[in-house]
C-alpha cells in the first residue's frame, strides 16, 4: 500500500475554490458590512436625540408648571385646599411647584417636601455634553431619583421651579428609546437594500463578470469565445475590463506562438537528426576527396572540410537545443580577416553583387570563432538576399565588413546597399518569426546572432536602416584579466 505524501495533501487542503459561496461572496459581505454600518451611524445619532428629548420633555414639564404657578399667583393660595394642591400637582406629576423672583423664592404648592434632592437641572444652562451624560444617566441608573428643575419660561421675569421623581420622566425616555430604535434598525436595513442593490449593480457583478471570465479563460486559454467582452465604462472597472481583454488575447497569441515554436522545434529536430547521418557520409567522402591529387580539389577540400565539420556541429546543436541553453562561448584570440574570408567564400553571390573585406589585417577579437562565423554569416546572408531583389544593373549592390577598435570593445559593422528594413520588420527586429525583413523569412538569422552576442556581454544593433545603406554593428567587449595571487614559494620576501 503506498503512503501518501504529507506535502501533497496539504498542497491540495491549501488549494483556493473556484466557485466562491453566496455566503461568504462579496455580496454578502456588503450587505452585513452596509447594515453594521447603518447600525453605528444610528447609535452616534440615537444619543444626542434622547438628550434633547428629554431636555424637551423637562422643559415641557416646567412649562407646564409656570402656567399653574401664574394661575395660583393671581388667586388665592391660601384658600386653595391640600386636596387641590395635590391635584394639581398630580396632574403635573410633580411635588413642589415654586416661583423665584428677584432672588425671593415662594412656595406655591406642596404635596410633600421629599428629604432630599438628588439632582439640580438648570434647563437654561445646559450644554451638549450635559445633555447627553444626564440622558445616559438616567437610561441607566435612573427611576428613583428626586430632581429639581428650574429656569426662566418665555418672556416672564421670574424663575419656577419644579421638584419632581425621575421615574415619569425615565419611562417616556424609554419608550422613545424604543421607538427610535425601531426606526433607525427600518432607516439602516432600507439604506442597506438600497445601497447594496446600488453597489452590486455598479461593482460586485462586474467583479464577478471577470472572476468568472478569468476562470473560463483558464481552463481553455485557447478558446477565442472565452475572452471577456469589455463594457463602455470609463471608470476603473471598465479601464481593468478592457486591460483584462487585452491581456488575454496577448496571453492567447503567445501561447500560439509558443505551440508553433514547440511543434517546428520537434520538425527541426527530426530533420536534423536524418541530416547528421547525412553529413556524416559527406565527411567520409570528404576525407577521401583529401587524398585526390588533383590541384583544384586540393584548393577545395579544406574548405568543404570545414564547411561539413561547422554543418555536422549545428545540427548537433539543434538536436540538444531544448534541453540545454546555448553552449557557452569557448573564446579566444581570433584573426578577423581570416574569419571573413571563410564567410565570403561560403555566400551565394549573384552577378553583380561585390563583397568587400575591410578589416585591418592583423585585426583580433576576443571571441569564440564558430559563434561569430555564424552571426557573420547570418547577417551577411541576410544582406544578400535583400539587395538580390534588385536587377537594375546600375544600382550599386555592395556587403562590406569593417572592424573598429574602441578601447577593449571590438566593433564589427556590416553594411549593404540595399532597400533597407521595413518599419514592421524594425518594431520586432531580434524576435524569431516575428523579425523577417522578407516576405515568407522567418527572422530566425537575426534571433540567433543576437543570441550568440550577448552570450559574449557584447550587444548587436541596428546603427541605421534607409534606402541604400542598412548598418549593423556587433560590439564585442574583451575578457576581464585575471589576476591570480602567486605561490607563496615565489613571493617576494618583506
Amino acid at each position: 500500500m503506498s503512503e501518501n505524501n504529507p506535502e501533497d495533501e496539504a498542497r491540495v487542503t491549501s488549494t483556493p475554490e473556484r466557485r466562491v459561496p453566496l455566503a461568504r461572496g462579496l455580496s454578502a459581505k456588503l450587505l452585513l458590512l452596509t447594515v453594521v454600518f447603518g447600525l453605528l451611524a444610528e447609535i452616534l445619532i440615537f444619543l444626542p436625540t434622547v438628550a434633547s428629548y428629554r431636555v424637551t420633555w423637562l422643559k415641557e414639564r416646567l412649562s407646564t408648571a409656570a402656567a399653574v404657578s401664574i394661575a395660583l399667583v393671581q388667586g388665592d393660595t391660601q384658600s386653595l385646599s391640600q386636596t387641590a394642591q395635590n391635584d394639581v400637582l398630580m396632574a403635573i406629576g410633580a411635588k413642589a411647584i415654586a416661583v423665584r423672583d428677584g432672588g425671593v423664592a415662594r412656595l406655591l404648592a406642596v404635596a410633600e417636601m421629599p428629604p432630599q434632592v438628588d439632582e439640580h437641572i438648570d434647563v437654561d444652562h445646559l450644554g451638549l455634553v450635559e445633555e447627553m451624560t444626564g440622558a445616559l444617566d438616567t437610561l441607566l441608573f435612573g427611576g428613583n431619583r428626586m430632581l429639581r428643575i428650574f429656569g426662566p419660561v418665555g418672556a416672564s421675569p421670574e424663575e419656577f421651579e419644579l421638584i419632581m421623581p425621575d421615574y415619569q420622566l425615565r419611562a417616556a425616555m424609554l419608550g422613545y428609546s424604543r421607538t427610535v430604535a425601531l426606526l433607525s434598525l427600518l432607516i439602516a436595513v432600507f439604506t442597506a437594500a438600497l445601497v447594496y442593490v446600488a453597489l452590486d449593480r455598479v461593482m460586485v457583478r462586474p467583479m464577478r463578470t471577470m472572476t468568472r471570465s478569468m476562470l473560463a479563460f483558464s481552463e481553455a486559454p485557447d478558446d477565442q469565445s472565452r475572452i471577456i467582452r469589455p463594457s463602455m465604462r470609463a471608470d476603473e472597472i471598465g479601464i481593468a475590463e478592457r486591460e483584462l481583454a487585452q491581456m488575454q488575447e496577448r496571453l492567447q497569441k503567445m501561447l500560439a506562438e509558443q505551440k508553433h515554436l514547440a511543434d517546428l522545434g520537434l520538425a527541426v529536430s527530426k530533420i536534423n537528426h536524418d541530416m547528421r547521418n547525412i553529413l556524416a557520409s559527406a565527411q567520409l567522402m570528404s576525407d577521401r576527396l583529401q587524398q585526390v591529387k588533383d590541384p583544384t580539389v586540393q584548393a577545395y577540400a579544406p574548405r568543404l572540410v570545414r564547411t561539413l565539420d561547422r554543418a555536422v556541429s549545428y545540427s548537433e546543436g539543434v538536436l540538444a537545443y531544448g534541453r540545454t541553453q546555448e553552449a557557452p562561448p569557448s573564446r579566444r584570440r581570433v584573426r578577423l580577416r581570416q574569419l571573413v574570408e571563410d564567410v565570403h567564400s561560403l555566400l551565394d553571390l549573384e552577378s553583380g553583387i561585390e563583397f568587400e573585406d575591410a578589416v585591418p589585417p592583423g585585426f583580433e577579437v576576443d571571441a569564440d570563432a564558430e559563434q561569430l562565423f555564424r552571426v557573420l554569416t547570418n547577417l551577411t546572408r541576410n544582406a544578400v538576399q535583400a539587395m538580390a531583389g534588385d536587377t537594375e544593373s546600375a544600382v550599386v549592390r555592395r556587403l562590406t565588413v569593417a572592424a573598429e577598435r574602441q578601447g577593449s570593445v571590438g566593433r564589427i559593422l556590416v553594411t549593404d546597399t540595399g532597400p533597407g528594413l521595413p518599419a514592421k520588420a524594425r518594431e520586432n527586429l531580434f524576435t524569431a518569426f516575428r523579425g523577417a525583413a522578407r516576405s515568407g523569412g522567418t527572422g530566425l538569422g537575426l534571433a540567433i546572432a543576437h543570441e550568440l552576442v550577448r552570450a559574449h556581454g557584447g550587444a548587436l544593433e541596428l546603427v541605421e536602416s534607409r534606402g541604400g545603406r542598412t548598418t549593423f554593428a556587433i560590439s564585442i567587449p574583451d575578457q576581464p584579466a585575471r589576476l591570480e595571487p602567486a605561490p607563496r614559494g615565489l613571493r617576494r620576501p618583506a
